[in-house]
């Protein structure tokens, strides 16, 4: 009898628990948990005027040099660094020349032999013919000193050509600025052997910028030099006025894009660098057929889902609200939105988690 009572009270204990975890896990399903707002960045878009042309390019300066040697040889020495301002004609490295002194110094040696030679050489014809014109010698032996002459007068140029080639080798020894500029790269160290041709330094004039960039095959009609264009440093949305200066009739080179050179006026040449992103909208040489502006975002911010295309908004209780767009021609980093959004909406471009549709969001 005790053990079954014993058994009963067991039982009735472990029952206990499992309504209690029951109830427990009841009351949890009941609550509801929410996520944390998360901090996201947003942006207007951009209204432009349809009558333009837009591209992406970079900064470039309008003349680089590749600074490297014509004679092989050890580097003895480079004199600058890389962001090193220089004068034109400043020394930037020299090559050892040993070799190249042993031989000026043998044809030097040459040449005065040669000369030595041409004297006695010229002596003789001389010589030779006054007793000639006497008939003191015979033709055979006048033909033979002018002959002598006229060798020695061609060894002589030789010898001196040799020599003129040991001096052009020695000033290949010795690099020196063909601008006034700053040093962009060094690309070997001293100690090293320099090949000819092999690229040592490259230097850029910072007086002059230009913009380098690529337009497509549908818009380069539309393109003319001499057309006015406005610049964006991508970085820092600094904006200059500029003008087309070259436009290349060819693609062939350019994977299917006609490259174009846009001035920089050197007023504005401040804080620029080579190598900077920008954006640029060229005035269209054609009039527009459609509408008087479009509405541009940065393509980044576009969402694909399947066949689908949007952009997340913020929707009226501070959620992420994905509005889909219709999307028309790329413009360098930005795409034009052809419907879906209004010029005065407001949409996500950067997000600290991954966004869905009632995520709710704080505006930093």
């Amino acid at each position: 009898m005790k053990i079954y009572r014993s058994l009963s009270a067991i039982t009735l204990f472990f029952s206990s628990l499992i309504i209690f975890a029951s109830c427990s896990g009841d009351n949890n399903k009941g609550a509801v948990k929410k996520d944390n707002p998360v901090q996201v960045t947003v942006s207007s878009p951009e209204e432009q005027s349809n009558n333009k042309i837009y591209a992406s390019g970079n900064i470039e300066s309008r003349q680089t040099a590749i600074i490297s040697t014509r004679v092989m040889g050890l580097i003895t020495s480079i004199k600058v660094k890389v962001g090193d301002k220089v004068q034109k004609g400043a020394l930037l490295a020299t090559i050892s020349n040993a070799d190249i002194v042993a031989k000026k110094g043998q044809a030097q040696a040459m040449v005065s032999e040669a000369e030595a030679a041409l004297k006695d050489a010229q002596k003789d014809y001389e010589r030779f013919a006054k007793l000639y014109e006497q008939q003191s010698a015979s033709a055979k032996e006048f033909e033979n000193a002018t002959l002598y002459y006229s060798s020695a007068k061609s060894k002589t140029e030789a010898a001196k050509q040799l020599q003129k080639e040991a001096d052009a080798m020695l000033t290949y020894t010795i690099l020196t600025a063909p601008f006034s500029g700053v040093v962009t790269q060094q690309n070997i160290d001293a100690g090293s052997m320099a090949n000819p041709g092999l690229p040592i330094l490259v230097m850029e004039q910072t007086e002059n910028y230009q913009v380098s960039a690529s337009i497509s095959e549908d818009d380069i009609a539309h393109v003319k030099a001499g057309s006015d264009a406005e610049i964006v440093i991508k970085s820092s949305g600094r904006k200059f006025k500029g003008n087309v200066s070259e436009v290349s009739p060819s693609s062939q080179f350019s994977g299917g894009q006609y490259k174009i050179k846009v001035n920089i006026p050197n007023a504005d040449k401040s804080g620029l660098y080579s190598g900077m992103a920008v954006n640029v909208a060229i005035d269209s040489s054609l009039p527009s057929k459609t509408s008087d502006s479009i509405i541009l975002v940065p393509a980044s911010a576009v969402v694909y889902i399947d066949q689908l295309t949007g952009l997340y908004t913020i929707g009226e209780s501070h959620t992420a609200l994905l509005r889909w767009v219709k999307l028309g021609k790329s413009y360098g980093d930005d795409i034009e939105i052809l419907s879906g959004l209004r010029s005065d909406e407001k949409f996500i471009i950067k997000s600290e988690d991954k966004l869905y549709n009632g995520l709710p969001v704080t505006i930093k």
